[in-house]
C-alpha cells in the first residue's frame, strides 16, 4: 500500500490509497438522548447512524420527533432498552442485522453525567448513572469498533475518585485502542456558553498499524488531532462585562465576538416567539424576575443572564432554567436550543412536557462542539493528520 509515514517531530501528513467514504461510515450511537452529539456528527458528514440507543421513552420520542423535523426523514431510536440488556450479540443483531460486523465501523456516546459533575451527587462509578460509564465501555470492548467516542462532564476527570475510575476505564480499553483524552469547552469553539466536556477518542491499534503501518508505545496520547478552538481561552482572553441593572442598557463591549454572546441568540423577542418551540416556557411568576440584576449568576436557583457574555450552560438542576437577560422570565426551550447551537429546524413536540424537553436539551452536547470533534475523527480515518513528536513507525 502506498504512504507516507510520519517520523520523529515530523507533524507529516498520513496518507495510504485506500481512503474511506466517511458518510457511509456506520456508526452506532449509545446514549441518544435529543441527539445532539449524533447531530454534530451528521453535520462534519457522518451520515449513516444505523442504531441508536435511549432508554427513556419521552427523550426517544422527543428525538424522533425532531430529527424528522429537522431532516425532513425518520432517524428512528433502534433499542429502547436498558443498556443492561442490550448484549453484544443483540446490538450486532439490531445494527447489522444479521449481516455480519462491517469491518470499519464507529461507536459515539456520552455516558449520563449526574455522578460525576461537580454539582452532582458525586456517586461516581457507584452510582447508577456512573455505573453506566463501565458498561458503555465493555460494551465497547465487546464489540471492537474501529473508533469510538466517550463523553462525560469534565467532573469525571478532575474528582480524584474520579480519576481513578477514569484510569481504570483507560487502562482497559488501551488494551486494543490508542486512545487520547481531551477537555475541551465549548466557548473556545464558538458556542455562547462556558461549558467543559472531557472526550476520550480510540482508534483499533490493529487497524492504525494496517492502515498506516505504525503503532503507538502504550499510553502515548498525543497523537489525535483534536480540533483547534476557534477563541482559545475564550473565558480569560475577553473583557467580559460584570452584572448590571435589570431594564437597564449595558453598552455592548469591543472586541468580544458576537456569537459568544446570548443577547445575539435571544434578545430579538419577537424573531425568537415565532420560532418553533420559541413559546415553550415556564411561566411562573416570582418578584425575584424583576429584581435579579442583568448577569447575576451567583444565585443556586435564580441565575441571570447578561445580554453581553456567555451563559453559564444551557440549563441545570432540576428545571432551573437561567432569567432572561432583559425579559421578567426563564428561557424559553428555543432560546435555550439556540444557547446548545442546535438549528431552528430541530423541533421538539409541543406535547412532550416542559420538564422533560428541557432536561433532554440541557444534558446534550453544543453541537458546534460535538461537530469539531467528528472533524477531527475523519482527519484519522482520511489520513490527513499530523502527528506532533511521532514515535518511530514499527
Amino acid at each position: 500500500m502506498a504512504m507516507k509515514r510520519a517520523s520523529n517531530n515530523s507533524g507529516a501528513v498520513l496518507s495510504t490509497s485506500a481512503t474511506p467514504d466517511v458518510a457511509t461510515i456506520p456508526l452506532l450511537s449509545f446514549f441518544t438522548g435529543a441527539g445532539l452529539l449524533d447531530l454534530g456528527f451528521l453535520q462534519a458528514g457522518f451520515n449513516n447512524i444505523v442504531w441508536r440507543n435511549e432508554y427513556e421513552p419521552n427523550f426517544v420520542r422527543g428525538f424522533e420527533f425532531a430529527t424528522h423535523a429537522h431532516l425532513g426523514k425518520e432517524h428512528k431510536v433502534t433499542n429502547t432498552g436498558s443498556i443492561h440488556d442490550a448484549t453484544p450479540r443483540k446490538i450486532k443483531k439490531e445494527a447489522f442485522n444479521n449481516t455480519g460486523t462491517p469491518e470499519l465501523f464507529g461507536i459515539v456516546g456520552g455516558t449520563p453525567c449526574p455522578d460525576f459533575a461537580f454539582g452532582g451527587n458525586n456517586k461516581g462509578e457507584h452510582g447508577e448513572h456512573g455505573k453506566l460509564s463501565q458498561v458503555y465501555v465493555d460494551r465497547i470492548i465487546a464489540l471492537q469498533p474501529t473508533f469510538f467516542l466517550l463523553e462525560n462532564v469534565a467532573g469525571l476527570s478532575r474528582t480524584g475518585k474520579h480519576q481513578r475510575f477514569l484510569k481504570r476505564l483507560k487502562a482497559q480499553l488501551q488494551e486494543d485502542y490508542s486512545i487520547s483524552l481531551r477537555v475541551l469547552n465549548a466557548l473556545d469553539f464558538g458556542a455562547p456558553q462556558f461549558r467543559e466536556r472531557v472526550f476520550i477518542a480510540g482508534f483499533s491499534k490493529r487497524w492504525l498499524r494496517r492502515q498506516f503501518g505504525f503503532r503507538f508505545p502504550q499510553g502515548y496520547e498525543d497523537w489525535f488531532p483534536w480540533p483547534k478552538a476557534k477563541y482559545p481561552n475564550a473565558k480569560g482572553s475577553y473583557k467580559w462585562p460584570g452584572p448590571s441593572r435589570f431594564g437597564g442598557m449595558p453598552v455592548k463591549p469591543k472586541g468580544i465576538p458576537d456569537e459568544l454572546m446570548v443577547g445575539n441568540y435571544i434578545c430579538d423577542i419577537e424573531e425568537t416567539s415565532r420560532l418553533p418551540n420559541g413559546m415553550d416556557g415556564f411561566r411562573p411568576k416570582s418578584k425575584k424576575f424583576k429584581t435579579i440584576r442583568e448577569g447575576d449568576s451567583s444565585g443556586k436557583s435564580f441565575k441571570r443572564l447578561h445580554r453581553w457574555r456567555y451563559s453559564p450552560a444551557a440549563a441545570y438542576g432540576n428545571n432551573e432554567v437561567h432569567l432572561h437577560p432583559v425579559e421578567p422570565r426563564r428561557l424559553t426551550l428555543r432560546e435555550v436550543l439556540r444557547i446548545q447551537t442546535v438549528p431552528d429546524t430541530y423541533v421538539l413536540p409541543h406535547d412532550l412536557t416542559l420538564t422533560h424537553k428541557y432536561k433532554m436539551v440541557g444534558n446534550g452536547v453544543p453541537v458546534v462542539l460535538a461537530s469539531a470533534v467528528a472533524s477531527s475523527f475523519i482527519k484519522v480515518l482520511q489520513g490527513t493528520f499530523g502527528v506532533p513528536s511521532c514515535p518511530p513507525p514499527i
